[in-house]
């Protein structure tokens, strides 16, 4: 016994001992965090020296002699937390990427002292007096025709205020205490739903063999219906199993202090709250702009159904399928595959060869580079939080000067999030001694591992998402702003997502196709009729998809809408919205409630529908680059110049009209989908 006590003791006194990373200057490539050096007990003690840190920064704010000006008051809170931001730039992303138990006990310690500490700031009466100073002396400098800041600076002032008064800096004590809790306590249910979801994933993963990212591809090829409804049932009931890790409590809490919040704040609903400072304003604006699509979508699809019905037929005539036998929703993309086989002659098994992942990451990178005078090289030796992980740097062609560093994560574990996405480690700005930060940026996927016989073959909607998320990474490598406050991808959520969907259109052209599209076996350069097979079923199941997901995005919004949860029942209130909106019986929301990761886990609350309003604006831009060429050099600079290096720096619609010369095409969306 005493050997053992010996032994512990010595083990924490190592520990004690030990030097945290966090407090020492990162000796690596490129500033790259030193994640072999990082034990998850650092995390803990550098956050709480974090917090301490910026409290005395912002008491040297509010000491300051001198008037309050952007300077002193507004910049300088944009730089303070410099500690803090180190810690949770990997913490964050690693609870996604990674997110052993250990780390995930760590998030739970994490959440209320970061929520607690946020609320402090904004709702700190002394900084406030500071910040509302330099924001009167701004709007009365405007008044007067006076620019007395640049844009970029207005927009970070306008963006600071805000976040004031969206903390309740303007409601009584006793508000404002309950406002802390109210943010604190959503902080944790945001991270319970996505523990419990990545709970059931792995639960489906278990039962099945096959992973959430995989499901698709699964039901297409399963041809025996039973099963494929079995998965369906399995994979659309996640998180509504009446387990101990079902969402519904969570959603109904969750959704209870949203509401609560926006009173506090004086809006009717969450919904009008958060859509406050978006583009869209308000949520009568989202509502109308996502009918204009419904209805055509929906047309489209009972369309669809035909076809598949056609095919399904002739399985009941050949005894597979029970007489009278009708398609479901399990039936969906097996179906599908088989109507896009019989139109196109074309199928996945076509494709997958020719889509190798590392091929497809080469052509996605030669895409941008070419557009954008970029230079994207491996990084030798380079730290890496997992053996899957590969890291770049990116650099421009023309000077060869360090634009940011890039890691890409695409292959599934269970301690990984399904999904893909684009984060940042580090942020781009330029620091208080006027040396510019260049940022690092995270690519995550959750793509089919290779086997010891088979690389990682991609799907065409794969490879799209592929595109997708490096369109992301390119607006957080591209950016040339001062302040990380809106730098990168710190824009409205109903713009973010025009950069990341508007490089999808490239994925497919024959040109891009020819650059990356190889057998992996033979090396073959993709045929040009398999070419013509993709390019002519590429509006192909367009009525399905833009369903899906308008009708998530509807959900999304009625969630949101609601002012109260009193006898809500969520299945209930589920079916009543799918049943109000005219959804019909074949198709479910790409996202039912108890899954719907994105507004209840994520930051996309009363803002899913930002990926349709954002292709309004991607559509209307590809336009452009179609008529000049998709590689045209003005258009390619003028977009990286007005949008991708642009950040936050000014509002998104001068930023896109500066980039277009005119207002956006409303129905440039429907002519891409084939729905107009």
């Amino acid at each position: 016994m005493k050997k053992i006590l010996l032994t512990a003791l010595m083990a924490t006194a190592l520990v004690s001992c030990r030097e945290n990373p966090f407090f020492t200057n990162w000796e690596t490539p490129y500033g790259i965090p030193p994640f072999e050096k990082i034990k998850v007990c650092d995390y803990l003690p550098a956050i709480e020296q974090g917090i301490a840190d910026q409290e005395h920064e912002i008491e040297a704010i509010i000491s300051c002699s001198d008037p309050a000006s952007f300077e002193n008051t507004i910049a300088a809170l944009d730089l303070s937390g410099a500690l803090l931001e180190k810690v949770t730039g990997v913490l964050f992303n690693l609870s996604e990427t990674d997110g052993t138990p250990e780390l995930m006990a760590v998030i739970d310690e994490v959440l209320p002292l970061m929520s607690a500490h946020s609320s402090n700031i904004f709702t700190n009466a002394a900084l406030f007096e500071r910040v509302q100073h330099v924001y009167a002396d701004a709007s009365f400098a405007a008044e007067q025709k006076e620019e007395v800041l640049s844009r970029e600076q207005y927009m970070l002032l306008e963006q600071t205020y805000r976040a004031f008064v969206n903390n309740g800096i303007a409601l009584p004590a006793a508000e404002q205490e309950r406002m802390k809790e109210v943010n604190a306590r959503i902080s944790v249910l945001q991270q319970k739903f996505g523990t419990n979801l990545l709970a059931e994933n792995n639960a489906f993963a278990d039962e099945f063999g096959v992973s959430i990212s995989e499901y698709t591809s699964a039901m297409a090829s399963e041809s025996n219906r039973e099963l494929r409804e079995k998965m369906f049932r399995a994979y659309s009931s996640r998180g509504a199993n009446g387990n101990e890790f079902d969402n519904s409590s969570v959603i109904l809490e969750l959704l209870s202090l949203r509401q609560e919040k926006a009173r506090l704040l004086g809006y009717d609903c969450p919904a009008n709250f958060i859509l406050s400072d978006k583009m869209a304003g308000n949520a009568a604006t989202v509502d109308a702009f996502l009918q204009t699509i419904f209805q055509p979508a929906v047309v489209r699809a009972k369309e669809e159904i035909v076809d598949m019905q056609a095919v399904m037929d002739k399985d009941i005539a050949a005894g597979v399928v029970a007489e009278g036998s009708k398609i479901e929703p399990w039936d969906w993309f097996y179906y599908t595959e088989k109507v896009r086989k019989e139109k196109y002659d074309l199928d996945e098994s076509q494709t997958k060869p020719y889509f190798k992942m590392e091929n497809v990451r080469a052509g996605v990178f030669a895409t941008a580079s070419r557009l954008y005078d970029l230079v994207i090289e491996p990084v030798e030796g380079a730290p890496k939080y997992h053996p899957d992980v590969e890291v770049f740097k990116v650099s421009s062609s023309e000077n060869g000067e360090l634009l940011g560093i890039l890691t890409t994560d695409y292959f599934p574990r269970s301690t990984k999030r399904g999904g893909a996405w684009m984060n940042n480690i580090r942020n781009q700005y330029i620091d208080a001694s006027g040396e510019e930060i260049r940022p690092i940026i995270v690519n995550v996927g959750n793509f089919s591992k290779p086997t010891t016989d088979k690389p990682s073959l991609l799907t065409i909607d794969e490879v799209g998402t592929m595109f997708h998320e490096f369109g992301h990474a390119l607006h957080g490598l591209l950016t040339q702003c001062q302040y990380k406050g809106v730098s990168g991808t710190s824009v409205a959520r109903d713009f973010v997502e025009l950069p990341s969907q508007i490089n999808e259109n490239w994925a497919f052209k024959p040109e891009v196709l020819s650059s990356y599209a190889f057998h992996y076996e033979t090396g073959e350069v993709i045929p040009t009729e398999l070419v013509e097979k993709i390019r002519s079923a590429a509006n192909f199941n367009q009525g399905f998809m833009t369903t899906e997901l308008t009708a998530a995005s509807i959900l999304d919004m009625k969630w949101h809408e609601l002012s109260s949860c009193e006898n809500i029942d969520i299945q209930e209130f589920e079916a009543k919205v799918c049943k109000e909106m005219g959804l019909i019986d074949e198709i479910i929301p790409r996202y039912r409630s108890s899954y719907f990761n994105h507004i209840w886990g994520g930051g996309y609350s009363a803002g899913y529908y930002s990926y349709l309003w954002a292709e309004v604006l991607d559509k209307d831009a590809f336009e452009l680059f179609e008529q000049k060429g998709i590689f045209d050099k003005a258009t390619a600079q003028s977009f990286k110049r007005n949008i991708l290096e642009a950040g936050g720096s000014e509002e998104p619609m001068v930023l896109y009209e500066r980039f277009r010369g005119a207002s956006p095409d409303p129905n440039a969306l429907l002519r891409a989908r084939g729905l107009k």
